[in-house]
């Protein structure tokens, strides 16, 4: 990250220091946002997202024990923990200085502070989160796989040490959670990776197809061979071969698989030599592993050939703050791609955002922003800037065996609040309920 696109909040008592701050860095950073008040300190982090807090440590001119920075300090840490914190005193002491980077200070800058210093202070900042992200998200080479989230880091644990061997993996999980992304980021982290990487969407392949496509074929080895043409494995040699919607291919396509992978060797159509492949083999889909496993569907001793490490990418409503994550970084990526200039994410916003159920995960988020920012008249988003299409509605079905009236009614609040687009009054009318009533049950629910 470059000092140019870094978000700055300023937050001091005193508007000449404001005044100060933001012309110094105005010129040199993304944006710059200044605030006297430090209660605004958590709405303005929920509505932007900062890489750098420049917070002052004395907000009564009576006091100056640098307990009220100390204080807002730890509210910033525990909102956001990854956001650096430059602590400005006029008051400089060894001793605060060593309480306030304990506390979690980045650095600890004295008034009047020289230019040069807080500029470094803050490229440093800046470049050490860069060093920082690159490390942690290394699994993404051409893509850009984004997560905070418990779930997401447990995934990124377990690609860390798949990545690098020849491993076959599995991948799981729900449509738009970003399956393809994965595969991409195993090969793009293993030995391979300076050789192809070939998908292949098993899923929607013929019997025919299947087998030309995967396999090859000779010249005249049917109808329309009007050539010789080499196969996805083949393709693939040296590289990676990702076989998307494994779960959907037949019996008869499952044999055929089987056989080349334990042979480890093709024999294209129409071709009487087999030829020796060289491959590593990812795959993926939607179907659970209990569902698998049921023999009548997919063959056992396919999915021990196939899965050597399974990895299960967790769908977007299990992922917790990596939603407000995502969408800044899709609001800022469809606003660069069309010239619009920056945007904020009012409270509206991003608590509808959460209160949505996604069923179609990543995907169904990505394009409800795009959306947003095309239909968008503000520069700062609010919940009515944020539309769902029709097919994007949370499919909240009950099991037929549920019983419990907790979760029946849970699902069905969120299935009216959804149809109503958030508006609390009119969900309370269609639910024949007060409004105070609905607002405790979303409280109990933690909607």
């Amino acid at each position: 990250m470059l000092l140019q696109n870094a978000r700055i909040l300023v937050i001091d008592d005193d508007e000449d220091v404001l005044i100060a701050l933001r012309l110094l860095l105005k010129p040199k950073v993304k944006e710059v946002v200044t605030n006297k008040n430090p209660n605004t300190i958590q709405s303005l982090m929920q509505e932007y997202q900062f890489d750098v807090v420049i917070l002052d440590m004395n907000f009564n001119g009576l006091v100056n024990t640098g307990n009220e920075g100390i204080f807002w300090l730890n509210k910033i840490k525990k909102q956001k923990p990854e956001t650096d914190v430059i602590l400005i005193t006029a008051y400089g002491d060894i001793d605060l200085a060593i309480r306030s980077l304990k506390e979690g200070a980045s650095d600890f800058l004295v008034k009047p502070w020289q230019n040069e210093k807080i500029l470094e202070a803050i490229r440093e900042r800046v470049e050490k989160q860069q060093k920082k992200q690159s490390k942690k998200l290394q699994l993404d080479a051409e893509t850009k796989i984004i997560g905070e989230s418990e779930p997401m880091q447990d995934v990124f644990v377990k690609l860390k040490k798949v990545a690098p061997t020849d491993a076959n993996v599995l991948i799981l999980g729900e449509n738009g959670t970003g399956k393809d992304l994965i595969a991409r980021a195993i090969h793009d982290n293993s030995l391979r990776k300076n050789n192809p990487f070939v998908k292949v969407d098993v899923g929607s392949l013929t019997n025919t197809l299947f087998e030309s496509e995967l396999f090859g074929y000779k010249k005249g080895a049917f109808t329309d061979a009007r050539e010789d043409r080499k196969g996805r494995f083949e393709t693939a040699h040296g590289g990676t071969l990702f076989l998307d919607e494994i779960g959907n291919i037949t019996l008869r396509q499952q044999a055929r698989l089987l056989t080349v992978l334990q042979n480890r060797q093709v024999t294209p159509l129409g071709a009487n030599q087999p030829i020796p492949i060289d491959i590593r083999l990812i795959c993926a889909t939607n179907v659970s592993i209990s569902d698998l496993a049921d023999e009548e569907r997919f063959r056992k001793d396919l999915i021990y050939r196939i899965n050597t490490v399974d990895v299960t990418i967790p769908p977007l409503r299990d992922r917790g703050t990596d939603i407000t994550l995502l969408a800044h970084y899709f609001v800022d990526f469809y606003a660069e791609k069309y010239g619009k200039g920056s945007f904020s994410l009012s409270s509206s916003f991003i608590q509808k955002l959460k209160k949505h159920h996604f069923s179609g995960n990543v995907r169904e988020l990505q394009y409800a922003l795009e959306r947003a920012i095309i239909m968008a008249e503000q520069h700062t988003l609010e919940a009515e800037d944020l539309t769902f299409s029709a097919i994007e509605q949370p499919q909240i079905q009950v099991a037929q065996n549920e019983t419990n009236l907790d979760a029946i009614e849970k699902n069905t609040i969120l299935t009216v609040i959804e149809k109503n687009n958030g508006n609390i009054s009119k969900s309370a009318k269609e639910l024949g309920i007060t409004r105070a009533a609905l607002y405790r049950r979303l409280h109990k629910y933690d909607l």
